[in-house]
């Protein structure tokens, strides 16, 4: 943040504020870690703070602090709309347009709050009062310590801000891996682990509690796995029938499509999941390198996110869907090759 930015931010955060904290449709690490993070500071500054996100989030994230505490808004509208309506400030997390947040959109585009965004998305609407955005950040819970951190208040993150913010930080680039891990990221985790978090029980909450059906729905995946190694791409697709054989439950497929980014010689991967309740087909693509899925799930897939991991949608069936993908693949051929 720059010095002009942390003069409004302490302006709007002046006095005891009724604040509301949005995260995106379909939340992830990053969307419950920073929302339930900013909320546990701004709580600790004497504000009046809920989180709403629009739709609920996986199991494996019902453990992290304060986690409880999150609104669902299709689950209690009512409520949300009151609170959304009558907030002072309404800080939006981890994404930067009010078309991520479905059922939400309508009321947030109608509230009269001021808007704080923290955001580390491409290309961000001109809505808040305050944008604190940064595309070359690995997560927005980064984004979330270095706003605290600019409201002088870092020496006072508590364990339980802190392993929220770990968690978002940990999810988003990929335990560490992702060319968006820097050396500022590692000196954020360091102060983090200062604080008394538990890194090693963290991980096992997230990534070590799977149900035999998730690693079966797995095995199901990797066996419909295709690779077009002229292409250096590898991509991996289940059906309605097959979420359904596999009693599938939100979240279960989170990091499939990384298996199919770890074949060796593939540069981008892609999954392809039917949803009938929706009539789409959710999409999620991956890169190494500067191969940019940003600009294609953009151009074909009614999406977006970042240079190294996006997604999309399809309204058309999942075969169609698939077939369309490997029609486009001659057109990034030149771009994919010329990454060996």
């Amino acid at each position: 943040m720059n010095e002009a930015q942390i003069v409004i931010a302490k302006k709007l955060l002046d006095g005891s504020k009724k604040i509301v904290i949005v995260g995106h449709k379909n939340p992830d690490g990053d969307a419950v870690g920073s929302t339930s993070a900013l909320s546990l500071f701004l709580k600790s500054q004497g504000h009046d703070t809920q989180v709403i996100v629009p739709n609920d989030f996986p199991d494996f994230l019902k453990w992290m602090p304060a986690s409880e505490d999150i609104l669902i808004y299709n689950q209690n509208k009512a409520q949300a709309d009151d609170l959304i309506n009558n907030a002072d400030i309404i800080c939006t997390l981890d994404f930067n347009s009010f078309t991520r947040v479905g059922d939400m959109q309508d009321a947030l585009t109608n509230a009269t709050a001021d808007y704080i965004m923290i955001d580390h998305h491409q290309s961000p609407d001109d809505y808040a009062v305050l944008t604190y955005s940064d595309t070359a950040m690995g997560s927005t819970c980064e984004m979330v310590f270095h706003f605290i951190e600019a409201m002088g208040e870092a020496e006072h993150i508590s364990e339980d801000i802190a392993t929220n913010i770990y968690t978002g930080i940990m999810t988003d680039t990929g335990s560490f891996r992702f060319a968006s891990t820097t050396a500022a990221t590692h000196n954020v985790i360091a102060h983090l682990k200062n604080t008394g978090i538990k890194h090693h029980l963290i991980h096992e909450h997230v990534y070590d509690s799977s149900s035999p059906e998730r690693l079966k729905l797995l095995g199901v995946a990797l066996n419909n796995m295709q690779i077009f190694p002229e292409y250096r791409t590898a991509f991996i697709s289940l059906s309605q029938k097959e979420l359904d054989e596999n009693k599938f439950q939100k979240g279960d497929t989170e990091g499939f499509v990384n298996y199919a980014l770890s074949v060796k010689g593939i540069i981008f991967a892609a999954i392809f999941i039917e949803d009938r309740k929706n009539n789409i087909v959710k999409i999620s693509l991956r890169s190494k390198g500067d191969f940019n899925v940003n600009l294609v799930s953009r151009e074909h897939f009614h999406g977006g996110g970042h240079n190294n991991a996006a997604g999309g949608k399809s309204d058309e069936s999942l075969a169609k869907t698939i077939s369309y993908f490997i029609s486009i693949l001659p057109h990034y051929k030149d771009q994919l090759l010329a990454h060996a």
